[in-house]
């Protein structure tokens, strides 16, 4: 956060601080209405969270650059700040909007942490929303009341990503043969590996273990992990007091196994027990340290959350894609989005089932990770409708204009705001994977790469699609 409040006032000066007064009350507004809903945090709110972060300084970056658009143009400043906000409102409210429709629809179909991500993020777009357009605008008409100049820039920011000329087009077919590459090697090794399903989706065996001090769950999972290769470690009411679970030997149900399972259980657990206590102890939990509980965790409940998981994300893209169509009043717009989605979400599952047995951080699939996927949605999504939204607005403006250079120049005059807002969430997402702690970093790896390939993909895979189908439907006319 603090790189993010730091990065707005070096790129865009005094307004860039007057953004960053905006984000902290955004999110004081949401840990305000969590808690004055009574909500727990989980992952998969955080996650929300986290997309909340992003496009409220998405939303921020988008205002700052029109603003200096219109500058540009030569406008008065009075003039440049209402056309700014003016025409980024249409980015702003489509981006939100399409967003807002994905956490509806999850909200309303979907089951536990999808919930819990579906809360948090619409709780968050309406809150940025708020913060963006008003706050911000706010503190910008007090400032330049009596004429103060507000350039959106500093001097060392003043002419970098301005009057870009990169032909993002020319090159299309090289970035189809990559996506294909990549979504090829993603597929197959989908089919081939699988992904590593944890204890949410495939069951297992579950402890709850009571030690005589308070115990960090970062260190026993590393214990556990070593000794039954993946492991679930949370804390259960105080710090002393731990629920561990475990995939090892799901399939094999006998009583030689539960005892095997316990026995390295306890073997892992050696160095935080009191010493010299005993594996009869451990299980009859002597002076209240030890084994309290254990049971059995069904799969058929992960089948539940895969189930409503995939028939929420479905029933969001439809929404999603008709939105689009409504908004556009073309489907090659729409196809174009949820290509991209798909694709971005393919490759993050593939590179998470290509890389899972040679990274040294535990890479699972487990409610969290859904979660993780439901942000990389709404990245993508949000990421493409700001580009549409531009090419939609060129096309108004310059309709003798060739397609290409069109698209083309609505690709590079979005691109100041992509890198911005792609930068702060990525620097966000790469300090809690460094300093978050070991549970959390497989998390954090998915949202990462769901972030690069989402801004990948907003350049050279949905607006190419849409430029093709575009052309393919005219040439035929």
């Amino acid at each position: 956060l603090i790189f993010v409040l730091v990065w707005m006032i070096f790129y865009y000066g005094k307004a860039g601080a007057f953004a960053d007064v905006a984000l902290v009350v955004n999110i004081i507004f949401i840990f305000g209405i969590l808690a004055g809903l009574g909500a727990v945090l989980t992952l998969p709110g955080i996650a929300g969270i986290i997309l909340t972060i992003g496009m409220s300084v998405d939303a921020n970056v988008l205002i700052f650059e029109r603003i200096k658009e219109e500058l540009a143009k030569g406008k008065a400043q009075k003039d440049a700040i209402n056309d700014g906000f003016s025409n980024a409102l249409s980015s702003i409210l489509d981006a939100n909007i399409t967003t807002g429709l994905t956490g509806f629809i999850l909200l309303m179909f979907g089951t536990g942490p999808i919930q819990g991500f579906a809360t948090t993020l619409l709780i968050g777009i309406a809150t940025s929303l708020f913060t963006a357009i008003f706050i911000t605008r706010l503190f910008i008409d007090g400032y330049t009341r009596n004429g103060k100049p507000l350039p959106c820039t500093t001097s060392l920011t003043k002419n970098i990503l301005t009057n870009n000329t990169i032909e993002f087009l020319r090159k299309r077919k090289v970035s189809y043969v990559i996506s294909g590459i990549l979504i090829l090697s993603s597929l197959g090794s989908l089919v081939t590996v699988g992904l590593n399903q944890g204890v949410d989706f495939v069951g297992g065996r579950t402890y709850t273990v009571r030690f005589a001090q308070d115990v960090s769950t970062e260190d026993v999972k590393l214990e556990t992990n070593a000794m039954f290769g993946s492991s679930e470690v949370k804390t259960i009411g105080s710090a002393n007091q731990l629920k561990i679970s475990t995939k090892y030997k799901v399939d094999e149900n006998s009583a030689e196994v539960d005892e095997e399972v316990q026995n390295k259980l306890f073997k892992s657990l050696v160095k935080f027990l009191p010493k010299d206590y005993s594996y009869t102890e451990f299980l009859n939990a002597e002076n209240n340290v030890g084994k309290v509980l254990s049971g059995k965790v069904s799969p058929t409940i992960a089948d539940d959350i895969k189930q409503s998981s995939l028939w929420a994300v479905l029933a969001s893209l439809v929404v999603v894609f008709l939105y689009i169509l409504l908004r556009f009043k073309k489907w090659q717009f729409s196809l174009g989005a949820v290509a991209a989605v798909f694709h971005d979400v393919l490759i993050v599952l593939g590179i998470f089932s290509l890389t899972y047995k040679y990274m040294p951080f535990n890479m699972e699939i487990d409610q969290a990770f859904i979660a993780a996927i439901l942000t990389v949605i709404g990245y993508s999504l949000n990421d493409t409708v700001v580009v549409f939204d531009r090419i939609r607005e060129h096309l108004g403006s310059f309709k003798k204009k060739e397609m290409n250079v069109l698209v083309n120049d609505a690709l590079n005059s979005t691109l100041s705001r992509t890198i911005n807002t792609s930068l702060t969430t990525f620097f966000v997402l790469l300090v809690i994977f460094v300093f978050g702690g070991e549970v959390i970093r497989g998390f954090m790896f998915a949202l990462m790469v769901g972030v690069l390939v989402g801004t990948y993909s907003s350049l050279f895979v949905a607006s190419p699609i849409m430029l093709d189908t575009l052309k393919k439907v005219s040439e035929k006319k």
